[in-house]
């Protein structure tokens, strides 16, 4: 009787073995091959990351923004990621750490943090205390990796960038609507302008995707 058991036993075994090596070779390996092969063929910049060159040398990613801070760049969306390691000392734009601050709407601190990037974006950007602020300049995306700004973000820095360039405005909002990305399919999201790609233009880079 045993012995039968142990028969039975060995005869279920073996194909649910089998069909798990298949199973493993299958999606472990096969798919993943021909997905990667497919999409390098088909969309070759998207598949390799979406990345943006300058003198033929990667300077970033389409996907991922980068702080800037000088008065001559446009600034991006502010960024909740933090830095990896024993600190929780802010890194903006850190891949490792992509994620919100999780502060709710009515979060005193959340509240308090608008406030204080508002004020400091009016005066950078030598608007009135009354005037509004977007709120991809006072708030952080889903990712705190954002690549992108508003179309009325990048409106209210256009003046001062030109300032500091000592170039037209015109000759900014010139480069801003180059690089201006309509909404998607046109009519999911909003139009947004690409910061990387256009601080590379602004510094005479020439840029490839």
């Amino acid at each position: 009787m045993a012995v039968q058991h142990r028969s039975s036993f060995v005869s279920l075994l073996i194909p649910a073995i089998t069909l798990s090596i298949w199973l493993m070779v299958l999606c472990g390996l096969i798919y993943p091959l021909l997905t990667t092969g497919v999409a390098n063929l088909i969309f070759p910049y998207q598949s390799q990351g979406s990345l943006i060159t300058s003198n033929g040398k990667v300077v970033g990613s389409e996907l991922i923004g980068q702080s800037f801070s000088a008065p001559k760049y446009f600034h991006p969306r502010p960024s909740a990621t933090t830095k990896t390691g024993t600190t929780d000392k802010p890194q903006p734009y850190n891949a490792a750490q992509s994620g919100a601050s999780n502060y709710g709407p009515t979060n005193k601190s959340f509240i308090k943090g608008v406030k204080d990037a508002a004020d400091a974006y009016r005066k950078e950007n030598g608007l009135k205390p009354s005037d509004l602020v977007p709120v991809d300049a006072v708030t952080a995306s889903g990712s705190g990796l954002d690549p992108d700004i508003s179309v009325a973000n990048a409106n209210l820095q256009a003046a001062r960038v030109a300032k500091a360039r000592n170039i037209p405005v015109a000759k900014v909002q010139e480069l801003m609507h180059y690089y201006t990305q309509g909404r998607q399919w046109g009519f999911l999201g909003e139009s947004r302008v690409n910061v990387l790609k256009l601080n590379l233009a602004l510094d005479g880079a020439k840029t490839s995707s």
